[in-house]
């Protein structure tokens, strides 16, 4: 590809909900050829014990920069985009918006609508990208910029960058490296975006994965899966839903934990055992160890200190 040659700033739109999208945002602010003339987020929602309405973090950093925002509940019907039109983006994009977007919001840009994918399309099509590559396993992980259209993540891909995920990697500390890197991302490739100076790549038939929502229920352990299982779901549920199982009666949140490689009784999966120093817990295969727990109602604490007042826990069956 030539080098791309200098345009004049673009009028952009930027869609996006959580966290995860205010890097984004920002690099469309910081981007020497466009001019944010709008965004569009989800509306505020109930948060709290006091169930008081909190805006999502990227309508936050849109008024903090005196940008224009638009919450629509739904932008399916034609009529719910009046808003957007009215703006007249030559480009929109698009990160963790949170809605399912339409042909006449799709074709309303010259440019069309560029999503953000915090995955290496088409592996991790879906909600939840960043959990499914720790839940799989997955070497590497990266973003790709993508021209959108109506399905799901199955647009031309644009601009593709990855990396190795570290072994002790989360969902919390992999969601900020890559949405750092979407911020890279843009900012390097916006103006050729922007100069329509891109050749698209379709995405290849094979490969195709999905990664759905996440939902609490997600965080539940089964001791009868492999130790490797269970410490990488725990990873991929860190910081929501966490890990968690059932004790006593009671809800046992586990907050640490880590693979063991050592021999251990023939015992049923989610048996409890001390073996010398370390509460241990048996799997499907192999054992993991408690680091951190923490009892409904109860702080967090050490499992050593945990054996102390509740001696039975050891030989427990967890589940």
């Amino acid at each position: 590809m030539e080098e791309t040659k200098p345009v004049g700033k673009i009028k952009l739109v930027f869609m996006g909900t959580p966290d995860f999208a205010v890097p984004s945002l920002q690099a469309c602010i910081d981007s020497d050829v466009t001019d944010v003339v709008g965004v569009v987020t989800q509306p505020d929602r109930p948060a709290g014990r006091g169930n008081r309405l909190k805006p999502p973090p990227v309508k936050v950093a849109a008024e903090m920069a005196d940008i224009p925002v638009f919450q629509p509940k739904s932008l399916r019907k034609y009529e719910s985009a009046e808003q957007i039109r009215e703006w007249a983006p030559d480009l929109i994009v698009v990160t963790a918006f949170g809605q399912i977007l339409r042909p006449h919001v799709l074709d309303l840009p010259r440019l069309g609508c560029v999503n953000v994918h915090a995955s290496l399309l088409p592996r991790w099509r879906g909600a939840a990208p960043i959990q499914a590559a720790l839940l799989g396993g997955d070497a590497q992980t990266g973003v790709t910029l993508m021209q959108m259209d109506v399905g799901l993540d199955t647009g031309d891909m644009l601009f593709v960058e990855a990396f190795d995920i570290d072994p002790a990697e989360t969902a919390s500390t992999l969601h900020d490296k890559l949405a750092q890197m979407g911020y890279d991302m843009l900012l390097k490739h916006l103006p050729a975006i922007a100069a329509d100076d891109i050749r698209p790549v379709q995405q290849p038939d094979e490969g195709v994965t999905y990664a759905p929502k996440i939902e609490k229920s997600d965080g539940e352990i089964d001791w009868s899966q492999s130790a490797d299982m269970i410490e990488r779901r725990h990873r991929a549920m860190t910081p929501w839903p966490g890990s968690f199982t059932e004790w006593d009666g009671k809800n046992l949140k586990i907050k640490g934990m880590s693979k063991m490689a050592i021999d251990h009784p023939a015992k049923p999966a989610g048996t409890v055992l001390r073996i010398e120093d370390d509460i241990v817990v048996v799997t499907g295969d192999g054992l993991i160890r408690l680091d951190e727990i923490q009892l409904e109602g109860k702080k967090r604490t050490e499992p050593l200190n945990f054996i102390n007042g509740r001696p039975e826990f050891v030989g427990s069956v967890l589940g």
